[in-house]
């Protein structure tokens, strides 16, 4: 399986342009690849989960309707690096417009510092433990490349008769698999433990593809597919 069968994230990119139904419709894959992302950063930059939604939803309604879109530039490299800093300047000019809110116009608001030695507004300790937006942003796109591989891999397994053969053999895709006997599974499929032993490498050899077919979408040179499928196993590794 190669991309050169898929629309890569820049080609919707550039038919997005414009105000047709294809343009909305190739900008509404895009959205959809990128929502749980999305919604990952604006949580972890201090959303509840509605709030991060529906901030998610607006955000790429901006993208839809307006222009900022434009602004992408397949020769800069990689999409997903684009879409993270249009958020960060969204989710900026957000926070700002709710701070601009909260103070109300042409009011006087005194700041009154805390003496107290208690951690409060005026001391904030960084908590290390806590994902920044960014890397959130990422684990999350992390696992929706490999959700959306492991779909595409299924689709075509199914689609070749081989779909019992996927949901018994799926676990050795995960870590589940390393708990499960490969016994159990060759006595389910009717099959040597040799062969099946054989059927696992040869299915996750196709996942790896298919992990980097997904990846090569997003990306403008196909030298950096490797660089990317290093900052996805990061990312997983930073969860």
């Amino acid at each position: 399986m190669t991309s050169s069968f898929h629309d890569t994230r820049w080609t919707l990119v550039a038919r997005s342009r414009g105000d047709d139904t294809t343009a909305r419709a190739a900008l509404s894959e895009l959205c959809a690849a990128y929502y749980a992302p999305v919604v990952a950063f604006l949580r972890r930059d201090g959303r509840a989960e509605d709030a991060a939604r529906d901030l998610a939803h607006d955000f790429f309604a901006r993208l839809l309707v307006g222009d900022a879109i434009n602004g992408a530039d397949p020769l800069r490299g990689r999409f997903r690096s684009y879409l993270l800093s249009a958020l960060k300047r969204f989710a900026a000019d957000q926070r700002d417009r709710d701070h601009a809110a909260k103070r109300g116009g042409g009011q006087i608001h005194a700041v009154i510092e805390n003496d107290d030695s208690s951690t409060g507004a005026g001391l904030q300790i960084a908590d290390d433990s806590v994902t920044a937006p960014d890397a959130a942003f990422d684990r999350q796109w992390a696992l929706t490349v490999l959700a959306r591989a492991l779909a595409t891999l299924e689709a075509e397994l199914r689609d070749s008769g081989k779909g019992y053969q996927f949901d018994t053999l799926k676990p050795w895709l995960t870590a589940d698999g390393d708990a499960t006997p490969q016994a159990e599974a060759a006595a389910k499929l009717g099959l040597s433990e040799d062969t099946v032993k054989v059927a696992i490498h040869r299915l996750r050899k196709r996942f790896r593809d298919a992990v980097k077919a997904e990846i090569a979408q997003t990306v403008s040179d196909s030298g950096n597919v490797r660089e990317e499928l290093d900052a996805l196993m990061a990312a997983l590794r930073g969860g």
